[in-house]
Parts: structure tokens; sequence; C-alpha cells
């Protein structure tokens, strides 16, 4: 099975989705939630990145589960089995450069 390579855009996409479904301005913000406000992701960004995961076959609308936030008016969205497959896989690349950036003391500060 061919790897896919993330955008950073569309792992964090991916990431948001990872717990549950959620609708675009949802997705964007608990994108701007973990990265602390770092990452601000807008509307052109958003949705283009969503069209495009969605026809990789990364994610799929769906209906939302939880009756008592679902907005008829907003399209929901959820990690497809594609999808988790390649976050998980971008998630064990991001964790071994973690480790080696660690190995090679990259965060500490030159003195």
């Amino acid at each position: 099975m061919a790897t896919h390579h993330l955008t950073k855009t569309a792992y964090y996409i991916l990431l948001a989705l990872s717990d549950r479904e959620r609708h675009g301005l949802g997705i964007a913000s608990e994108v701007e939630r973990f990265t602390e406000g770092e990452i601000v992701l807008g509307p052109g960004l958003l949705y283009g990145s969503i069209k495009r995961l969605a026809e990789e076959g990364l994610l799929e609308e769906t209906e939302a589960v939880d009756s008592e936030q679902a907005d008829p008016r907003r399209r929901y969205y959820r990690l497809s089995a594609a999808g988790r497959a390649a976050l998980q896989s971008e998630v064990l690349l991001q964790s071994r450069i973690l480790s080696e950036a660690q190995a090679k003391n990259a965060a500490q500060e030159s003195s």
C-alpha cells in the first residue's frame, strides 16, 4: 500500500477528526486549539483541503452523530479507514523525527 505523505494542513485536519466527526468550523477551531493559536485555517485553505482529502478518500462526509449539536446547514466530516491509516503513518513518522531531534538535543538553546 502506498504511503500518503501529508501536507501540514492535511495532517492537522486529519488529526482534528481523529477523535470524532466535526463540521468545517469545528475542524478549524480544533486545529487552532491544539496548535495554541499558531495555525489558523482560513475558509479557502480549510474547505479546499477538505475537498482534496475527500477526493483522495481520506475523509468522508457524514451525518452528525450528536443530535444536540447537529446543524442541518453544516456538513460534517470523519476519517475514512484510509485517512486513519495515513494519519497513523504520519504520527509514527513525526514520532521518529521527534526522537531523533531529542537525541541530537535540537531543542536546546545554543550558548
